[in-house]
């Protein structure tokens, strides 16, 4: 990897994390951001915890030592009402440990001054207690600090300066640190066990303030997915006062889409009644009269009755395919047609290949539906020797994908080129003269399924002959 690629490849992926983190439920998000600062308040409190306690456990074991310090002073001390000043070696400490040989418990008082050791404790057995620093005079009269021992055993050393009879002396007292640390890290572990469960306790809590939380949501998205299915006419406005005016809203926009739906189909049905009738009138002039004029008036009149058809219709669709929640199931409107176009043509065989899934519904209306498919199979009928085959299936697609399930249409006729194929779905053409018809089925079905956000195809069949592809959106 070059270095000019690994920017590259890192501004990639941090763009892919922050793709799949927008992409994360807010459940999850709310969960995953609540259990990241559980386990980190958690953690440091332990950690402070865990601290206050070692701090804690210092003192009380400095304070242990403190006093076997004192009782040593105490058996160094020269008689009140003797004649000789010179200190005096303990005994008779009341610690069994110091007399056991490397037991871990040791003792030594020395001079200042030169550091020469004058008593030690039996424990020591000659060895001398190493201990990096020296009480300073005028400076810190005692200290704390870890060492280690003649055993190679960690031990705390506390060390205190005291003046006897004019003389300064440092008295040292050790003891081995192993029960001190096994203490430390059982309490450690039992602070770490228990805010490991409380922590659980609380990722549980969020995980169910979540829910509970944005239950309200889900029955928002429930109501909507209804009035998407055709289930119902307006979302439930029974909701908590933070999202109610959502609802609101939303309805309200419905109910505007479905004004304005019917607005433009009576817009297009006014269109229609007006342009019929002069029409009608141009037709009938230039049928009575003969000549140059008339053919052409009447060619060109029959020619703008057969636009002002494909545009209506267009127009109708496109006002019919902004209507919010409109869905209609797809097994019984094929299921008629099949059954009907079966008695139109009784020299044919038509039947579908399969079974239509029951819950496979057209997110449009009934009679769009009817006219898609109507003209396919009315369309391969007409061409068909024998057969025509029907098949209905969902088609497979990601989770952010629509929804959408195809229809093929199959007959065992002649057939189409590719390029009879491009041309069978432009307005009005006409391949065939023969057959009757306005050359308008294919281009509504393919006008109409692109209204809805489908797709016509044309191609081979494996029956021989035409096989007509049409994709429309499922609920």
């Amino acid at each position: 990897m070059t270095s000019d690629s690994a920017p590259v490849e890192i501004q990639q992926a941090a763009r892919a994390g922050k793709a799949r983190w927008r992409k994360t439920s807010l459940a999850g998000r709310l969960v995953a951001v609540a259990a990241v600062w559980s386990v980190l308040a958690l953690a440091v409190a332990g950690f402070i915890l865990v601290g206050l306690y070692r701090a804690a456990s210092e003192r009380a074991f400095d304070a242990q030592l403190d006093v076997y310090g004192k009782s040593i002073l105490a058996e160094m001390v020269p008689e009140a009402n003797g004649t000789d000043e010179t200190v005096r070696a303990p005994k008779g400490l009341s610690e069994p440990r110091f007399a056991l040989p490397l037991s871990g418990w040791y003792w030594t008082v020395a001079r200042q001054e030169d550091g020469e050791v004058l008593f030690a404790s039996p424990s020591l057995v000659g060895d001398p207690l190493i201990v990096e620093g020296t009480l300073e005079r005028d400076a810190e009269a005692e200290r704390s600090t870890f060492a280690m021992g003649p055993g190679n055993e960690e031990i705390r050393v506390r060390q205190q300066r005291f003046d006897i009879a004019g003389s300064a002396y440092v008295v040292s007292v050790a003891a081995e640190t192993a029960g001190f640390r096994a203490d430390i890290r059982s309490f450690a572990g039992q602070v770490a066990m228990t805010l490991l469960i409380f922590g659980a306790g609380l990722v549980g809590a969020v995980f169910l303030q979540v829910r509970v939380g944005l239950r309200p949501l889900m029955r928002l998205r429930r109501s909507l997915g209804m009035v998407r299915r055709g289930e119902s006419e307006a979302i439930d406005e029974d909701l908590p006062v933070e999202i109610a005016p959502l609802a609101v809203e939303l309805n309200a926009l419905i109910h505007s889409n479905r004004e304005i739906v019917e607005r433009s189909r009576t817009h297009v049905g006014n269109l229609a009644h007006g342009l019929k009738t002069p029409l009608s009138v141009i037709s009938n002039e230039a049928r009575s009269a003969s000549g140059p004029l008339a053919d052409k008036v009447s060619e060109q009149a029959a020619i703008m009755q057969t636009q002002i058809q494909h545009h209506l219709e267009r127009a109708r669709m496109a006002a019919q395919r902004r209507v919010i929640g409109v869905s209609c199931e797809v097994e019984p409107v094929l299921g008629r047609l099949v059954r009907a176009m079966s008695k139109i043509y009784r020299e044919r065989t038509v039947g579908f290949a399969g079974d239509i899934p029951a819950d496979l519904r057209f997110r449009g209306e009934q009679q769009d539906l009817e006219e898609l498919t109507g003209n396919l199979i009315d369309n391969a009928c007409k061409w068909a020797r024998s057969a025509v085959r029907v098949e209905v299936g969902p088609l497979q697609q990601g989770e952010q994908a629509r929804a959408l399930f195809e229809i093929l249409v199959e007959d065992d006729g002649p057939g189409l080129s590719e390029k009879e194929c491009t041309e069978a779905v432009k307005r009005g053409r006409r391949l065939d003269e023969t057959v009757p018809g306005t050359g308008l089925g294919l281009s509504i079905v393919a006008d109409l399924a692109g209204v809805y956000g489908g797709q016509l195809e044309l191609g081979r069949s494996e029956l021989g002959g035409l096989k007509a592809r049409l994709v429309l959106p499922s609920v």
